[in-house]
């Protein structure tokens, strides 16, 4: 009977020492869960700054350049000019090495000379066979004979001559001359090189007008017209932004890149030197300058939407807020151009999943 009476202590005493130890009988009720903590949110803060990543990349080049090469094959002897260097129209710019095309010029005289000979003979064959022919002592075929070598013996002459002429205008390439003002924007060959006729071997750009070429790919094209404006600065001066003006859209596109190149008229004020390196967008940006990744937009119903959050601690609710953008988007980012303001967080990722006035946790870095 004592053994019974101890039984239901012992038990109890179990009891009050497994929820001392933080663990539960299976007959003991589990302990009621504490509230979810909510979710954080992948989020930015707009700022005007982030404008200075939304442009393009592009670089100054010369409206109109030409790539010179020479007329005929040959070894080039000397190179006068370097790139940068500014030169004038008709100035000697690269030369060949003129031995084999004095040589041609010294066989074309050779060929001149002997045709000369075969005319000379010709004629007074000719001249010969007539006198005879009017004392009936040469026949009328003898006398035709006569008159076709001479009809080919002038022919023959007239052809040398016109070799020659040939070959004088082929010694006059092995010089290169400037065909208009300008400066030295590449150099493809060095002396010593051995070229072929139309080989490029300099290119000369004209200091008239100067031009910010970039490259778009096709999905940014789309909404690029000829004539819509552009500003240009240089990273070197950000402060300068100079006006441009969509002057040409190349309709091949590169076969390594896949994108289309973009000629911005630049005015004849623009004072940027060959080569400089230049960052471009599309004209309106600069008074947004807010901008937003492309993931961060929600599109419903032909409208464009994000997720704002408002915050008192690090807890905080989203609302989904009506924007407008501006502009194609360039690398992956859009131009705001209202909707927002400077400062305030907007989620980035996980824009499905949100619902309106949804409690959100703290912010985490992207």
């Amino acid at each position: 009977m004592m053994r019974k009476s101890l039984i239901p202590a012992l038990l109890f005493l179990i009891a009050l020492a497994g929820g001392a130890a933080g663990f539960s009988l299976p007959w003991q009720k589990p302990k009621a869960e504490t509230a979810a903590t909510p979710r954080p949110v992948v989020s930015i803060l707009v700022s005007d700054t982030q404008a200075a990543g939304h442009t393009i990349p592009g670089v100054i080049a010369a409206r109109i350049e030409v790539s010179l090469g020479f007329q005929t094959l040959g070894r080039v002897t000397a190179r006068n000019v370097d790139i940068g260097d500014v030169v004038r129209q008709g100035e000697v710019l690269a030369t060949l090495n003129p031995d084999d095309l004095q040589g041609d010029v010294r066989a074309a005289q050779a060929a001149v000379e002997a045709a000369q000979v075969e005319l000379r003979t010709a004629q007074a064959t000719a001249e010969r066979t007539r006198a005879l022919a009017r004392r009936n002592v040469a026949s009328t075929a003898q006398l035709e004979q006569a008159e076709r070598a001479l009809a080919a013996a002038q022919a023959a002459e007239q052809q040398a001559q016109s070799e020659l002429v040939r070959a004088r205008d082929a010694e006059g390439f092995a010089e290169m001359r400037a065909p208009f003002d300008g400066v030295i924007s590449a150099v493809f060959v060095n002396a010593g090189a051995v070229v072929s006729a139309g080989e490029p071997v300099l290119r000369l750009s004209t200091q008239d007008g100067i031009e910010a070429v970039i490259d778009l790919p096709d999905i940014v094209l789309s909404r690029v017209r000829q004539g819509d404006p552009y500003e240009v600065w240089t990273e070197n001066d950000p402060g300068r932004i100079l006006p441009a003006t969509v002057s040409q859209i190349e309709p091949v596109a590169d076969a390594a890149t896949r994108t289309r190149r973009i000629h911005l008229a630049l005015g004849d004020d623009a004072d940027l030197r060959l080569g400089a390196l230049v960052r471009a967008r599309p004209a309106g940006a600069a008074a947004a300058r807010l901008v937003l990744p492309r993931a961060a937009i929600l599109e419903r119903d032909g409208a464009e939407y994000v997720w704002v959050v408002s915050r008192d601690g690090d807890q905080g609710t989203v609302s989904r807020r009506r924007i407008e953008t501006l502009g194609p988007p360039i690398a992956g980012r859009l131009t705001i151009a209202s909707g927002l303001t400077p400062g305030e967080e907007v989620v980035i990722r996980g824009i499905h999943s949100l619902t309106e006035g949804q409690s959100v946790g703290r912010s985490v870095t992207p």
